[in-house]
């Protein structure tokens, strides 16, 4: 009889998470891979909480209403959501769609 080919697993078959691409405003050639949803889900609630022209928000009030807008499911504690606030906040400014003020306290708001 014939030989029966063994069938390895690949990469396509476990069930990997999407990824995004993430770059930072402080460093322009480095850039991250950090996951889809996560990311996503943090800037949808970003972009509804930041304002859209100056004063804008300081890092902290951004921390404290991001906390209280972001699924819990998704972020449960105060420090995921601050890791993924500082994430999305230096990859949407790399991309010119969140200004950071020239003051200090460091504020941001939207570009449009």
């Amino acid at each position: 009889m014939g030989t029966r080919k063994k069938v390895t697993p690949t990469r396509y078959a476990t069930r990997e998470p999407r990824m995004n691409a993430a770059r930072s405003v402080n460093v322009p050639a480095y850039t991250h891979r950090v996951n889809a949803v996560m990311y996503e889900a943090m800037r949808k609630v970003m972009m509804k909480v930041l304002p859209r022209k100056a004063p804008g928000m300081t890092q902290a009030e951004m921390i404290d209403a991001l906390a209280a807008a972001a699924p819990k499911s998704l972020f449960p504690t105060k420090g995921r959501v601050a890791w993924w606030m500082k994430t999305v906040q230096l990859d949407l400014e790399a991309k010119k769609v969140v200004l950071r003020e020239k003051v200090r306290p460091l504020r941001w708001h939207r570009a449009k």
